[in-house]
């Protein structure tokens, strides 16, 4: 069973290999800010789901006829003080994040879509969120600016990573950590199991 992942993001597909997974990776293209525009105000985790929802169903559309297996779409956010936080682009941004949010605690969620598209036929898809509480070292401005200056956190929802170089400054995570990744890998394989095919059927590696 061959997955497509909806997404060029480096670490779900990290997350994927690991798991015994090599999906073939097609970017959405979608104008995230426009989509959620269109459908006003949402609670972070109807958010995460529609973004989801419209990079799986985006590749559905552009490329569905060539795709025999599983589509799956993933958006992320962090919430912290009630506030939503997506990718931060910009280092001063990412700065004043970092300065608010260090010995702190936030909530970050991950929004799933699968879409069953065997034989090039789109049935419908199944979607799930789920979040993961995530509390900060209380790390110092000198580690903040190197950290930024890295790049890594102006590209990931609340501008920091587990897997990768912001990991030494998370000081504990409640809930699955594949959640803050971006991936949540009992939420994948249960919506797997839902359309009927066992997890273990996307193995290729």
């Amino acid at each position: 069973m061959r997955l497509t992942l909806a997404s060029t993001s480096p670490a779900r597909l990290a997350t994927l290999r690991a798991a015994g997974v090599e999906p073939q990776t097609i970017s959405p293209g979608v104008d995230e800010d426009a989509v959620v525009a269109a459908a006003g105000h949402l609670e972070p985790a109807d958010m995460v789901e529609l973004l989801a929802r419209a990079k799986a169903e985006a590749v559905a559309d552009a490329h569905g006829a060539t795709i025999d297996g599983l589509i799956l779409g993933g958006d992320s956010a962090f919430v912290i003080d009630g506030i939503i936080h997506g990718k931060p682009h910009d280092p001063d941004v990412a700065r004043q994040r970092w300065l608010t949010q260090r010995g702190r605690t936030g909530v970050l969620y991950s929004g799933h879509w699968l879409i069953d598209n065997r034989g090039g036929v789109n049935r419908g898809g199944i979607g799930i969120v789920t979040h993961a509480e995530v509390t900060f070292a209380d790390v110092t401005e000198s580690e903040i600016d190197a950290y930024i200056a890295t790049g890594e956190p102006l590209k990931v929802a609340g501008a920091f990573t587990i897997d990768s170089l912001g990991g030494p400054f998370i000081h504990s995570i409640i809930g699955d950590p594949h959640t803050v990744v971006g991936l949540s890998l009992p939420a994948l394989r249960n919506l797997v199991r839902s359309l009927g095919i066992e997890w273990t059927d996307l193995w290729n590696r």
